[in-house]
């Protein structure tokens, strides 16, 4: 049996990266073919980079990934979140993004920033398995 996709927010790689056991025993359960990223996110990833090798290294640990790209719809979705939420809950664009692109394709989103994205009702978020 097929596990669904899991959409991966910047946060789980930068913790990957820092070598977080936690996290990374959390994705050995998904299964890294399960796994999926976004455009914002791979982005933000390369916006954290310090100089060009740590921006090869980013490149290299994400470049297996599937990469869900921004679509027109999900786009649409992102602006109504922003417009719903940017004043109550500060929702920034790239995190309506990447919530949009989560609920454009119907499957969880792993974030360690839970309080980012609690307030989205069509969101679903991934839980730890404890």
């Amino acid at each position: 049996m097929k596990k669904s996709m899991i959409l991966c927010d910047t946060n789980i790689f930068i913790e990957i990266f820092r070598k977080n056991f936690l996290i990374r025993s959390e994705l050995n359960k998904i299964g890294y073919d399960n796994i999926v990223i976004s455009d914002v996110v791979k982005a933000e990833l390369f916006f954290g980079a310090r100089d060009k090798v740590d921006l090869q290294k980013i490149a290299k640990s994400i470049e297996h990934f599937p990469v869900l790209s921004i679509q027109f719809e999900i786009s649409k979705i992102a602006v109504d979140f922003v417009e719903k939420y940017c004043l109550s809950q500060k929702l920034n664009l790239p995190d309506a993004l990447i919530a949009a692109t989560a609920v454009y394709y119907g499957i969880e989103l792993f974030t360690l920033n839970e309080k980012d994205f609690r307030f989205i009702p069509e969101l679903q978020l991934y839980r730890i398995q404890i």
